[in-house]
């Protein structure tokens, strides 16, 4: 069994650590915590060092400023590569946590072995901007946990909240313990940033890979297919049947879609394609 470690960067990070291969870092979503990578260090830290980390205003980690940006959150990134020693790492954003990938990306090219973007936003149409800033208000008014109810429908499978009750109340819990402040922060974010770097997406050549779930109604297939375009020679996987918290509801699937393109990606291979994803 592989053990996993804690601990604090000097500027208040939270991190936790497991696995001595290639450096690979993870940032989850909104309202979340590293406690949703577990089935990702559990299936990566036999290849890699996984690191998992708490953004801004989430978990253990500091609150961001009032007027944060999302180079603010590509910054706390930096710090914590550095902390670490980290000349490089692969980087794997989920949701939220990939427009902060695409954001680090984007600041720091030079510091990235590869990018995964799961999961995550890209060009929403006007109704689903508007959805999400219902939502937005929705949190302001209410707290953290306003939308959990919905938000769970969209995220899981019935099958599976049937199926693991305590794992969905403990997802409740967290949601409600949420920082407001650094929860609306970081949502406002969410919500405005999805075409960050849009125009400079194109500089990128990084090996590059944008998944999402065929069943994902707010980072939508489309989303990645579109987002995978404007990066050169990325690739896109739709994973059938999954829907957005998939690493968490399917970790076994994703890790074997990571450990698919990084055994390609950092052998640099010329293939542009995923065997058994749909592109």
């Amino acid at each position: 069994m592989i053990r996993s470690t804690d601990a604090k960067t000097p500027a208040g990070t939270a991190y936790r650590i497991a696995g001595d291969g290639s450096p690979l870092v993870l940032i989850h979503g909104v309202g979340l915590s590293k406690d949703m990578w577990g089935g990702q260090l559990a299936g990566l830290a036999p290849r890699y060092q996984v690191i998992a980390y708490d953004m801004l205003g989430h978990g253990e980690s500091q609150r961001p400023a009032a007027q944060a940006t999302l180079d603010d959150y590509a910054a706390q990134l930096t710090e914590l590569l550095d902390h670490l020693g980290l000349a490089t790492a692969v980087v794997v954003g989920f949701s939220m946590g990939g427009l902060i990938a695409r954001a680090f990306a984007l600041s720091h090219p030079q510091r990235l072995d590869a990018l995964v973007i799961l999961n995550s936003v890209f060009n929403r149409s006007v109704e689903q901007r508007s959805g999400v800033l219902e939502r937005s208000r929705q949190a302001e008014l209410e707290g953290p946990d306003a939308n959990l109810d919905s938000a769970l429908a969209r995220w899981f499978s019935r099958e599976y909240q049937g199926a693991n009750p305590a794992q969905i109340q403990a997802l409740r819990q967290a949601f409600a313990n949420n920082d407001p402040q650094g929860y609306l922060t970081t949502y406002a974010l969410f919500a405005t940033q999805d075409r960050y770097g849009a125009e400079r997406l194109d500089s990128l050549q990084v090996p590059t890979l944008v998944a999402t779930g065929e069943l994902d109604s707010g980072s939508t297939p489309e989303m990645a297919r579109q987002l995978a375009a404007r990066i050169p020679h990325a690739r896109t996987a739709v994973l059938a049947d999954q829907r957005h918290m998939m690493p968490v509801e399917s970790p076994k699937l994703v890790n074997a879609l990571l450990l698919d393109f990084l055994d390609d990606a950092l052998a640099k291979a010329p293939s542009t394609s995923i065997k058994g994803y749909v592109a």
